[in-house]
């Protein structure tokens, strides 16, 4: 389905990211992918040691998650899309190995509001917090397509797919404040995009959203149990698995789909209930 196809993979940090199942299916079915993560590059000089420090480890997590579910010939490179220089690096290196995308997945998001499980209320959110948090969350997905197209490395009828939650539209039974908004942001863009991108080479623009899911970092350092809990019991058809998100996704990337501008709800019916 996918033999002959490249992806890039964004956001996976170890094996239970909701990314690193997604990655898996592309090569299940032929694909290849290139997983990026965060780490110390030559942008980040003016970082303290104790930051170098954290990122050189969370790099190496990543990359030896990816090599472990992955294989140890899949590709890993650096990218912090807060910075255009260090995608505009990735961009370089890739473009200097001969390799053009299919298409991605955006599952890249960060909000510094929410700590130990606790969500700061959106009246005590700084400027700082709600840009850093809606660059990171959302504009990212526009730069990140910006170059790949502006260096001819995205190929034609290409498939872009990103990751949300229903609090995107809606207040939830957890509180999700500051990100929802950036949530709302990504969505918006992903229809804007669709747009764009379809008229100028084919591309579509795709966007999910999944069940509660504490399996990632990302899931555990918002969610507890009671909240998974409680969307279980809700949803019709339960919770959504990690690997029905895969198959979503990997129906969006297939070539030569019709589908673009869409939200989609894979969350066991969950978005239905009052």
């Amino acid at each position: 389905m996918l033999t002959g196809k490249t992806y890039l993979i964004t956001g996976i940090a170890d094996e239970h990211s909701l990314a690193m199942y997604v990655a898996k299916k592309i090569k299940e079915n032929g694909g290849q992918v290139i997983c990026t993560g965060l780490g110390v590059s030559q942008f980040h000089d003016s970082l303290s040691d104790k930051a170098k420090s954290f990122l050189d480890q969370t790099f190496k997590d990543f990359q030896d998650s990816v090599h472990q579910e992955l294989g140890t010939d899949t590709m890993t490179e650096i990218l912090d899309v807060s910075l255009e220089a260090s995608i505009q690096e990735f961009c370089n290196k890739i473009k200097s190995k001969n390799i053009k995308i299919d298409g991605f997945l955006h599952a890249i998001a960060m909000d510094k509001t929410i700590r130990n499980k606790v969500v700061k209320p959106l009246l005590d959110v700084t400027f700082k917090e709600f840009c850093d948090a809606m660059e990171v969350s959302a504009y990212s997905l526009i730069s990140l397509t910006s170059h790949l197209f502006k260096n001819n490395l995205l190929n034609a009828d290409a498939s872009i797919c990103s990751l949300s939650y229903i609090a995107a539209s809606k207040v939830t039974f957890h509180p999700y404040r500051n990100i929802s908004i950036a949530k709302a942001a990504l969505e918006r863009i992903t229809v804007e995009l669709a747009d764009e991108m379809g008229r100028k080479n084919g591309t579509r623009v795709n966007c999910i959203r999944f069940s509660p899911y504490m399996g990632s970092k990302a899931g555990n350092a918002t969610l507890n149990e009671k909240d998974v809990e409680f969307a279980h019991r809700k949803s019709p058809l339960g919770n959504a698995l990690p690997e029905d998100l895969a198959f979503e996704v990997l129906n969006l990337l297939r070539p030569k789909g019709r589908t673009t501008g869409e939200i989609r709800h894979v969350d066991g019916g969950y978005n239905i209930m009052g």
